[in-house]
């Protein structure tokens, strides 16, 4: 009915129910209108203006199949995309721009389109626009276009602002409506519409019992908000369903990913938003499920309208929650349906199978010999040089790599008893050096301490006793040990002999200490140099004083601990006594502060002194 008027050149409003091919009413008429393209013509001649990238893709998909004699070059514009490639398009010349509002004025503000030679503007999903708020940017593109230009209108629904719109800028523009006189906006007869009051939580099992009836083709499920279409994919995904996303938080690669996948059955399960419900025209697509219901009529008839097109039957399942009873029934009246009070459903009803045609028996987890879907990441991602911030999502079941777990270290463990280590772990016991050293080759340096064979034999030989501090203590060294005299101070030490006991040495930083988990294991001993002291007078053996029962402290030997003492407690003779008070701050050089009648009696010896002094000044 619209072509033979498109034909002939006048503005109208096309109105049909989706699936009934008004991309090519207006398409052949435009490209008709146009003809074969020149070379020395380069601006574009016709112009498409859609609310959403997926629908710029499929309308430039089909006007390219209708131009496949005359040769039209057709250009897509949206956002998401890099500009060069479009750029480099523009100056190659096009007949005809398929784009959305945002893209197409960002490209005439940078002065790379020019739009002053368009003969046909259409306007598809004209109500999307005004929903999505286009309008101003609608009426900007109208003011760049001439005004001899044929425009077209055209969409499912036809709400007053169109109306308005046209009367503003269309020239006696012609309305068509391929409807029944029932009323404006009449769903699809070829779709079988189920409407069921379903619970929250029991929403996603009846899908997953859904997805698995017999004969079903294609899937789509339409949510309200992203974060609902995400936890959808990802719970569907998790049951072992084929399911991707398409929302606008996605990036533009990954939504067309999404798409071409659902199109070349690598999917059968496509939950999004409404920015799917609009003119997406694929094949095979059984069964539309509206996860959450539809805000106005006008969403349910493009939601349910993805199926059931060119004359094929469908099935539309529609769950109404208990809050959304009163939004679902004005959605009712309006579209004049049988649905005032949806049944009260549950995944274990027995309507569901019957009605959906469900084995018996099925679960809402897909069975592993069923999952013959290749996935999501069979399908390859463009690089389409996104512009904006990166978008992310979460991966899905055949995307994720399942990490190694991390390999541990064995713990080396050591076996004792009563403090001693058992023949398994025994460690091997280190044997320690002594280098001897030469006095007559380096006679002005200091000697280092000197270790006897004595002291290493009883190291490494006799067994230690554990203490409570976990301290290793030698056996004290007997009394009647012969000393050895010291030697002159202008002389060089010599080195003691083994059968003589080892001069005195003063105590280094380190104390010596041989700490350790066992009674065989010794530390290994630190060979450090150290003063050696030397008494101002030597004296003979027989005179020296003899210490009774106080043992010489040994090289490995720890000196005792300090005695601790104990502090003093202070007991207060009553528990009502003063134990601290503040000090008294005050000098005797300070002023006492003058009391409140002081302060009133100089204020009136002041009052009365400066009325004196006035009298006598008068």
């Amino acid at each position: 009915m619209a072509l033979p008027l498109a034909l002939s050149g006048q503005d109208l409003i096309g109105q049909a129910r989706t699936g009934t091919g008004k991309t090519l009413a207006f398409g052949i008429a435009m490209l008709q209108s146009i003809g074969k393209p020149r070379k020395n013509r380069k601006k574009p001649r016709g112009l498409v203006v859609v609310p959403t990238r997926e629908l710029a893709v499929q309308v430039s998909e089909d006007l390219v199949t209708a131009a496949g004699k005359l040769g039209s070059r057709v250009l897509t514009v949206y956002g998401g995309r890099a500009y060069e490639p479009q750029v480099e398009a523009l100056k190659a010349g096009v007949d005809v721009i398929v784009g959305t509002p945002g893209r197409l004025l960002d490209l005439v503000k940078q002065k790379h389109l020019d739009l002053s030679q368009v003969t046909a503007l259409v306007l598809d999903e004209a109500d999307r626009m005004l929903d999505l708020g286009f309008l101003p940017d609608i009426e900007r593109i109208f003011k760049l276009i001439p005004e001899q230009r044929q425009t077209m209108l055209f969409s499912a629904t036809m709400p007053g602002e169109i109306v308005g719109l046209s009367r503003k800028y269309l020239n006696r523009p012609t309305h068509v409506r391929a409807e029944h006189d029932s009323g404006e906006g009449e769903t699809t007869p070829q779709v079988r519409q189920i409407v069921w009051r379903a619970h929250r939580m029991d929403k996603i099992e009846i899908v997953a019992r859904l997805l698995q009836a017999e004969g079903r083709g294609l899937t789509m499920v339409f949510c309200e908000t992203k974060r609902a279409c995400d936890m959808v994919a990802e719970q569907l995904d998790t049951r072992g369903f084929a399911v991707a996303a398409v929302h606008g938080d996605l990036g533009q690669g990954q939504r067309e990913q999404a798409l071409r996948a659902f199109r070349n059955g690598k999917i059968d399960v496509l939950v999004a938003t409404d920015v799917a419900a609009r003119g997406i025209d694929i094949d095979d697509v059984t069964h539309v499920v509206n996860y959450d219901c539809p805000t106005d009529d006008k969403t349910y008839v493009h939601r349910i309208g993805r199926t059931g097109r060119a004359g094929r039957t469908g099935i539309s399942v529609t769950f109404v929650e208990w809050e959304e009873l009163t939004r679902w029934k004005m959605i009712n009246q309006m579209l004049g349906l049988d649905f005032a009070e949806p049944e009260e459903t549950y995944s274990t009803s027995a309507h569901v199978y019957t009605e959906l045609n469900i084995p018996e028996g099925t679960k809402g987890v897909l069975p592993h010999a069923a999952r013959s879907r290749a996935g999501l990441s069979a399908e390859r991602i463009e690089d389409l040089g996104e512009t904006g911030r990166s978008r992310t999502r979460g991966r899905r079941r055949d995307e994720r790599e399942e990490r190694p777990p991390a390999a541990r270290t064995p713990r080396q463990r050591r076996r004792t008893r009563g403090g001693k280590l058992t023949q398994e772990g025994a460690a091997p016991v280190e044997t320690l050096e002594v280098e001897p050293v030469d006095s007559h080759s380096r006679p002005n340096e200091e000697t280092p301490a000197i270790i006897t064979t004595d002291e290493v034999a009883r190291a490494t030989a006799e067994p230690r006793r554990r203490t409570r501090r976990s301290v290793v203590q030698d056996e004290p060294v007997a009394q009647d040990t012969p000393v050895a005299a010291a030697p002159p101070q202008d002389t060089a030490v010599a080195e003691a002999p083994v059968q003589e006991a080892p001069a005195t040495r003063a105590t280094s930083r380190t104390t010596g200490r041989a700490t350790s988990r066992s009674a065989t294991r010794t530390a290994p001993v630190e060979t450090r140099e150290a003063e050696l002291v030397t008494p101002p007078v030597a004296q003979p053996v027989a005179e020296r004083p003899v210490a009774a029962a106080v043992p010489e402290p040994s090289f490995l030997s720890t000196p005792p601990p300090p005695a601790g003492k104990e502090p003093e407690r202070i007991i207060p003779p009553s528990p009502f006594a003063v134990i601290f008070q503040s000090p008294d701050l005050a000098t005797d050089d300070d002023d006492i502060a003058p009391s409140a009648a002081t302060e009133r009696k100089q204020q009136r010896r002041q009052a009365r002194g400066n009325g004196g002094n006035r009298r006598r000044a008068g």
